[in-house]
């Protein structure tokens, strides 16, 4: 049976107020793409930086509390999800310590996985947050994060009742769609990541940033290919996903 997690209390000053009357309805999983817990957590506390989490978990299975749930943490920057432009005034912010991408990359330690579903629950518990909208950094900024990343276990946690994953894929789309398509497919594309949360423009034009939102979504529910290109898989996950959203 897995032993409960330790939490320690090792506040930041990097909060402000949430606005009156807001509620948490999002929470943000992010990794540090640091070494070590340690460096991380002294960049999150420092005052200068600017920048914090209300959690950061280490690897092996510690949670440390920096900022109180009630309090807007600075963790997601500029980010859009669902039409909302500030996404820290209203979500919870989870950094994992984990080093990313690189000579250094590692999986995320199962201790911080087996601390984050206990922290996650608890969460989830207090907030009336959907499972649409437990998310990574690269979901709500994916011109800028990459966070937590394809090798994130993200169908983990859903299956322990933490987030959203497709199940009924029905083969809805055929054509393949990218980079420097035009016309009414790629506008109807645009459309429904903007129906299920991301910051799309309906252009009609396969651009930049159509390509990087396709490789944020790519990143988070279908990890095993992430190309930027809507393929009629990622088109037939997304379907998935708005309807088991609601």
């Amino acid at each position: 049976m897995p032993v409960p997690p330790t939490m320690i209390q090792l506040p930041s000053p990097n909060h402000d107020a949430r606005p009156p009357g807001q509620a948490v309805d999002i929470l943000v999983l992010h990794y540090t793409a640091m070494a070590d817990a340690a460096g991380a957590l002294a960049i999150l506390r420092n005052p200068d930086a600017k920048v914090s989490a209300h959690y950061l978990i280490d690897e092996d299975g510690t949670i440390y509390q920096m900022v109180p749930e009630a309090r807007r943490a600075w963790h997601a920057g500029v980010s859009h999800w669902a039409g909302a432009s500030d996404i820290n005034a209203r979500s919870i912010g989870i950094e994992l310590a984990n080093p990313g991408p690189g000579p250094n990359a590692r999986p995320f330690a199962e201790p911080l996985m087996q601390a984050l579903e206990k922290l996650a629950h608890d969460i989830l518990g207090r907030h009336p947050i959907p499972p649409a909208r437990v998310l990574g950094h690269s979901d709500v900024a994916p011109a800028r994060k990459q966070d937590p990343g394809e090798t994130f276990d993200w169908r983990r946690l859903a299956a322990a009742g933490i987030g959203l994953w497709p199940t009924d894929v029905r083969p809805l789309a055929a054509q393949t769609l990218g980079p420097g398509d035009v016309g009414e497919a790629v506008s109807a594309l645009q459309v429904e990541l903007a129906r299920f949360g991301f910051g799309a423009v309906n252009t009609g034009h396969y651009d930049a940033a159509t390509a990087e939102i396709i490789t944020a979504f790519q990143r988070h529910w279908r990890p095993a290919r992430v190309s930027g290109i809507a393929d009629a898989q990622t088109q037939d996950l997304l379907a998935a996903l708005i309807a088991a959203s609601g």
